[in-house]
């Protein structure tokens, strides 16, 4: 065995300081990668390196100088997992906030465009990686107040089918993980701009909503599958869930 067979896999996180993003960082950690912990907050993800043996790199992904600078510190990744993104706001569309809606493209659609055209090379060099786009069942489904994410992560999944098709022949698996109703402490507050009661409505009677640690399980589950399996869509629901106006609360 070479020693290059012998260095850990490298896997980039992006939104790594929080939520999904860091479950995702400690369960890949877990399985034996080298993750680096990718996100805007140097603090969190310094702390959270330190934890699980990883690396920090300060990355906002709507910048192109900064992604620049996290593919300059990763020559190699096996696995990259596209997962910044985020919510602002519940216009309707005869109300939209356009600087809102411009943000969540950015972050949600260009932000992910501009971390994988960067670390491409990389994860060529690695000869056999893939990566996972953290969707949402709002890149599945329409609803009222929703149109500004929901435009954001249709195009998340329509990135990822575009790149499963111009990558085909590759050793690069495109794959994506589409959650529905996850409780995170940031999501929801984010989105109604730290009103707590209007955040907390929204999991208000849930029995068991997901929590981020089952996401980064799913996402886990997806990146560790032998080379040759290509898991193209996952979606993942809690049982109380059955669609974005269907949820069974008590």
């Amino acid at each position: 065995m070479t020693s290059e067979q012998t260095l850990p896999r490298t896997a980039v996180v992006t939104g790594a300081s929080s939520g999904i993003g860091a479950a995702t960082a400690r369960a890949l950690a877990a399985q034996g990668f080298r993750v680096v912990c990718a996100a805007r907050r140097t603090e969190r993800i310094e702390a959270l390196a330190a934890e699980i043996g990883g690396v920090a790199i300060t990355c906002d992904v709507t910048d192109q100088a900064s992604v620049d600078a996290l593919a300059a510190a990763v020559p190699t990744c096996h696995v990259l997992v596209n997962n910044a993104g985020g919510a602002v706001g519940v216009d309707r569309v005869d109300g939209a906030d356009l600087d809102g809606w411009r943000h969540m493209y950015d972050i949600n659609v260009l932000g992910l465009v501009r971390v994988t055209k960067a670390l491409l090379p990389a994860l060529r060099a690695s000869g056999d990686a893939i990566v996972v786009n953290v969707g949402s069942t709002a890149g599945r489904w329409a609803y009222e107040g929703g149109a500004g994410y929901t435009a954001a992560k249709h195009g998340v999944k329509v990135v990822s089918e575009t790149l499963r098709l111009e990558l085909n022949g590759e050793p690069i698996r495109i794959s994506e993980v589409a959650p529905g109703m996850v409780r995170t402490d940031e999501f929801s507050l984010v989105r109604f701009d730290g009103d707590q009661a209007k955040a907390d409505a929204v999991y208000a009677g849930v029995d068991q909503p997901l929590v981020a640690e089952d996401v980064a399980d799913a996402i886990t589950w997806v990146a560790t599958r032998p080379s040759h399996v290509d898991i193209d869509e996952l979606v993942i629901k809690p049982r109380a869930q059955a669609a974005a106006h269907k949820v069974h609360r008590s």
